[in-house]
């Protein structure tokens, strides 16, 4: 048994095929086994060309690919964004979350662009080589959904503010990239590379990102069936997966899929802000009479109310919308569970849905800000965003003013 690039012993077809392949692709030998692991820039022609070159030369037993069941559906355009309930994205407070996919989709498009290579080319013809074959295809990514959550659950809040500046500050770039950059990057493809970068600023959303799946994913390729594998990856997974294979880890892919509950520091600061606000309101009421409570009271409602407005304004939101962030705040601002953003999202979303195109179009159109008052889907985010900050301000305001009062 050995690793990639060494030579296995009585087996001489499997020397030359190995010696054959460029350095993206590293040939394991493990336990009877041959798993050849194929590294991929997910925006390069050359990356396409060689997922199909090894998949006919192998005529391995199963293609595992770096896909889970709900970006292979979008990949194969088997599911549409029809099937998008936005509500329910932002019921389940989960509108971050699709934001981040997005831009990250979006900055991998625009490379894709720039090239005429549609992102993920390479894994749908790794699919579509080993449907030709008569070969089952094998999903080894874990959810993306679990995946950013983890991943934005792990960041502390100053961290997940310079994650969203990050972000930002980048949607307008076009990226500059050529074929012959691509062979420089293909040992760590574009969108890891990004990962990579802010690993380093943030370690937590790297182990998230990036170190995480390495586990999962060489766990779901050991536990494939067959004796021979080929596995097509970003090749930013590729060093850390294979030597997991080696040591033949396997990761609790059960734990790996769990999203962490919110800290219970931050339930209990939530609820301790309404319980010290209400308290301070009562005391008033008690000390200096029900007249000076109520204008306390009136104080909380508009500090809240006029900000997430102003918010909703801003956002260009619609007048019911407005009308839901002025009525909410107050009282979503006392509650840890649901936020003056997500009702505001929730009715913008109801009341002006996006259209099926407009999600089809948001990758190119996030980097142009006039879109996103344009946009139905970025007018979501606007909403959510400004009136969250809105309500945000006016804890700091209102709550300010009435403890001043107390005292």
């Amino acid at each position: 048994m050995t690793d990639a690039g060494e030579k296995v012993d009585g087996d001489p077809e499997a020397d030359s095929t190995s010696s054959a392949y460029p350095e993206e692709v590293e040939v394991l030998e493990l336990d009877g086994r041959r798993i050849v692991l194929v590294g991929t820039a997910h925006v390069s022609r050359e990356s396409v060309e060689l997922v199909r070159q090894v998949i006919e030369r192998e005529r391995p037993d199963a293609v595992c690919v770096e896909l889970d069941q709900r970006r292979f559906d979008a990949l194969s355009q088997r599911k549409r964004w029809e099937a998008l309930d936005l509500r329910e994205v932002i019921r389940k407070r989960q509108l971050t979350t699709l934001m981040l996919n997005l831009f990250l989709a979006s900055y991998q498009k625009r490379l894709g662009g720039k090239l005429g290579v549609v992102p993920g080319s390479e894994l749908l013809a790794a699919i579509e080589v080993a449907s030709q074959c008569g070969v089952p295809v094998v999903l080894c990514d874990r959810d993306v959904r679990v995946t950013l959550r983890r991943a934005w659950g792990s960041l502390s809040l100053a961290r997940k503010s310079m994650l969203l500046s990050s972000i930002l500050a980048s949607a307008g770039d076009a990226p500059e990239i050529s074929e012959e950059e691509l062979r420089r990057l293909r040992r760590k493809d574009v969108l890891s590379e990004l990962m990579q970068e802010l690993g380093r600023a943030m370690p937590e959303l790297k182990r998230a990102l990036i170190d995480e799946r390495d586990a999962y994913l060489a766990t779901k390729i050991r536990q494939a069936r067959g004796d021979k594998l080929v596995a097509v990856v970003g090749a930013g997974h590729l060093a850390g997966m294979a030597e997991a294979l080696r040591e033949r880890r396997d990761a609790d892919l059960e734990e790996l899929e769990r999203i962490p509950p919110v800290s219970r520091m931050w339930v209990a600061l939530g609820w301790g802000v309404t319980a010290l606000i209400v308290a301070s309101i009562a005391y008033i009421g008690v000390t200096q009479g029900p007249s000076a409570a109520g204008e306390n009271a009136l104080i909380w409602v508009l500090a809240h109310g006029i900000p997430s407005a102003v918010g909703g304004v801003l956002a260009a939101g619609h007048p019911y919308t407005i009308v839901s962030a002025f009525v909410a705040a107050p009282f979503t601002a006392l509650s840890p569970l649901i936020g003056a953003g997500q009702v505001a999202a929730f009715v913008q979303a109801y009341v002006v849905p996006p259209r099926v195109y407009e999600f089809q179009s948001v990758g190119e159109e996030l980097s142009r800000p006039s879109a996103w008052w344009r946009n139905r889907l970025l007018r979501v985010f606007l909403v959510f965003f400004l009136t969250s900050f809105g309500s945000m301000l006016g804890t700091w305001v209102g709550g300010a003013k009435i403890l001043s009062n107390v005292f």
